[in-house]
């Protein structure tokens, strides 16, 4: 378990000895965040010990006519992902409630409202988050709803009640504004905790050590030792029921507004003056005010746009995008995106940042690779079979980092061989890495924002999404085709090898 993250466990058994009382009322209670993340991360918190002694998890949904039939729900989803205990499960059951509850109904808020109260008679409430696990489309409508009926100041000692909402956070900058002011007039900025879930991921986490601990690296993080950075966040699934939203998103706003993004600005960001949220958050504002001003000059020359076409795995057919329920026959919606971007600042000026996504690709697989320049090799061991050293940080499937780098062939007399130096973070042996969602809850009940995005950011990345996405429809920028389960457009790979580069998830292989 990493030092971070058992800093704050430690906080919150300091907390515990307060004999706090911590409320977690989960608005989608009976959807597939949680069922699939939200209620796993508490098993497996509970199991560790690490929640405080006195919580309840408050679960609204309508799917469910009783309390039973909602936990025979969950300890089925639960036993279908890992081995359960059932003193845990005991636990865990006996700390969740289940309330009907229709967005739409008056009264029942008023009854949730009587619900919380029974809940925390007696207690001493040091932390009430009500995460809103639900459509975009309800968060200011269930906001509205707890301040209107007095849900948000139930017997607190010290701390405002919390709000937690999922991505997307509006669907271009006019409507992530509006949803941003009315949240605004219900609660502060400093108790909204809007979530990413890919900054909970290790690996995520880890750029900064990597970075700033290793002089190794720091000191050549700069244009004059690298010679390019890759990002890519490859998934070999479809859009499987999600295709309504997923058309009128596409990959730009479902994976590249946020996920890489943030990735990106943790990469190239300059290094803060300490490790607080704000101070971190203020350097990742710096990347997005620089794209939001970016110069797309030539745009068409570093985009390439694609979607998926039907094809056959074995004996299995795969469906083309079109294809897929809910979306239309003449789509030209992006199931993949590759970008050229350039940061004109001092640190990064002529460094090509190289991002894609997509869906249905080979292998599902993330990293980030930085590749160093080679200019600095005696020329006379250029034809001798080196190499551009690499750092890859491996995200998913396996999380970890390997560093290549040139070493003489072993029986040889002038061969060069690169090699790769391995650090396996996922490998079972080593390491029981918390789920994102372990460490994102945590962070929520400390208060703690370090992980989550701040309303500049989605600002600032959202002006950057709106220029470009404009440039793409004032440039009728081509959709290339690419069949289902392959390495995606050739348009992709020519991107790179224009400039004499090759993307590193497919020279690995």
């Amino acid at each position: 378990m990493n030092a971070r993250l058992i800093k704050k466990l430690k906080q919150v058994e300091k907390e515990k000895n307060i004999e706090n009382y911590f409320q977690f009322v989960l608005f989608g209670g009976t959807g597939d965040l949680a069922h699939n993340k939200l209620l796993p991360a508490f098993y497996n918190m509970l199991k560790k010990d690490i929640l405080p002694d006195n919580f309840t998890i408050i679960a609204t949904g309508r799917r469910y006519d009783s309390q039973e039939e909602y936990l025979a729900a969950i300890k089925n989803s639960l036993s279908s992902k890992l081995k359960l205990d059932k003193r845990i499960w005991q636990l865990l059951a006996a700390n969740i409630e289940y309330f009907e509850l229709n967005f739409k109904d008056e009264a029942d808020f008023l009854a949730l409202k009587e619900v919380l109260k029974e809940k925390s008679a007696g207690e001493k409430i040091h932390n009430r988050l009500f995460y809103l696990a639900t459509a975009p489309g309800f968060f200011t409508e269930i906001a509205e709803k707890l301040k209107k009926f007095d849900l948000l100041n139930l017997a607190f000692e010290d701390r405002d009640s919390k709000l937690v909402i999922e991505k997307p956070f509006g669907s271009d900058l006019k409507s992530a504004q509006k949803l941003n002011k009315n949240l605004n007039n219900i609660f502060s900025e400093e108790n909204i905790f809007r979530i990413d879930h890919y900054l909970g991921k290790e690996m995520i986490q880890n750029i900064m050590v990597i970075r700033l601990s290793n002089p190794i690296f720091r000191a050549l993080w700069k244009k004059e030792y690298i010679d390019n950075i890759q990002i890519y966040l490859n998934e070999s699934e479809g859009v499987k029921n999600r295709g309504k939203y997923y058309d009128d998103t596409g990959v730009i706003k479902d994976m590249i507004q946020n996920h890489m993004l943030q990735i990106l600005s943790l990469i190239t960001m300059e290094e803060p003056d300490d490790l607080s949220a704000q101070e971190i958050s203020r350097k990742k504002v710096e990347v997005f005010k620089e794209l939001a001003e970016i110069n797309l000059d030539n745009f068409d020359k570093h985009i390439v746009r694609g979607q998926y076409t039907s094809s056959q795995k074995e004996d299995k057919i795969i469906k083309a995008y079109r294809e897929e329920n809910n979306i239309p026959d003449d789509s030209m919606t992006s199931t993949f995106i590759a970008l050229k971007l350039f940061l004109n600042n001092q640190r990064w000026q002529d460094v090509p940042i190289y991002i894609k996504s997509g869906k249905r690709l080979a292998k599902k697989e993330a990293a980030i690779a930085v590749e160093f320049n080679d200019d600095f090799h005696q020329s006379y061991l250029k034809d001798k079979g080196s190499e551009s050293n690499l750092l890859l940080i491996k995200i998913q499937p396996e999380e970890g980092i390997s560093l290549q780098f040139n070493t003489r062939k072993p029986g040889s007399i002038n061969k060069i061989l690169p090699v790769q130096m391995e650090f396996c973070h996922s490998c079972e042996q080593l390491f029981n890495s918390p789920e994102s969602y372990e460490v994102l809850i945590h962070d929520m009940i400390l208060g703690d924002k370090t992980l989550f995005t701040s309303w500049e950011e989605v600002y600032y990345s959202w002006k950057f999404i709106d220029k470009f996405m404009q440039k793409c429809e004032e440039e009728n920028i081509k959709l290339h085709q690419y069949p289902a389960l392959s390495q995606g457009p050739k348009a992709a790979d020519d991107l790179l090898a224009d400039d004499g580069r090759q993307w590193w998830d497919k020279k690995l292989k």
